[in-house]
């Protein structure tokens, strides 16, 4: 088998932006209600503790994609994403399951003691306009080889989940 390296789409740092460009907002607002001694209601606070949460998760989430590769070789797979990092050969794939979601499919690939998940093409639509793809564009032929080499095959299926382990 030839190594193969992917990476994930990359989604659009626009939310990103907009989370903290809102929460700088939020703190000259809390700053001036505080300096001009008007007297505060945890109402502002309260949102700009949300604010800093939602835009570190954005952040978090973003770096995690662009630190995010999986290989495959003769000898398995291995999954590095900046906070994780496993390596599975392919006689150590116990188990394979496949859940549907809004933008692709998440797969779940489990071992004897540990696992990774990756997500399959998903393209976020507006109003009838592409607004970004996540996941792995070739997530569907990446699950494939997992599922052919390591020689899983389908146990059970729902309308959800599709559960793959060996017969």
């Amino acid at each position: 088998m030839v190594p193969q390296e992917y990476r994930p789409e990359l989604i659009p740092r626009k939310g990103e932006r907009i989370a903290w460009l809102l929460l700088i907002l939020s703190l000259v607002y809390l700053g001036v209600a505080l300096w001009s001694d008007h007297g505060i209601t945890w109402l502002p606070a309260i949102f700009v503790a949300l604010m800093f949460l939602s835009a570190g998760s954005i952040t978090l989430g973003n770096w995690v994609d662009r630190k995010t590769v999986l290989r495959l070789d003769a000898e398995g797979v291995s999954f590095s994403n900046g906070l994780r990092n496993v390596s599975l050969t392919w006689k150590d794939i116990r188990e394979v399951r496949v859940l549907d979601s809004a933008w692709g499919h998440r797969v779940q690939v489990r071992g004897p003691a540990t696992s990774f998940a990756f997500r399959t093409l998903g393209e976020v639509f507006m109003q009838g306009e592409l607004k970004g793809r996540m996941g792995f564009a070739d997530g569907e032929s990446i699950l494939k080889k997992i599922l052919e080499v390591s020689g899983l095959r389908e146990i059970e299926a729902t309308e959800k989940v599709r559960y793959y382990a060996h017969s």
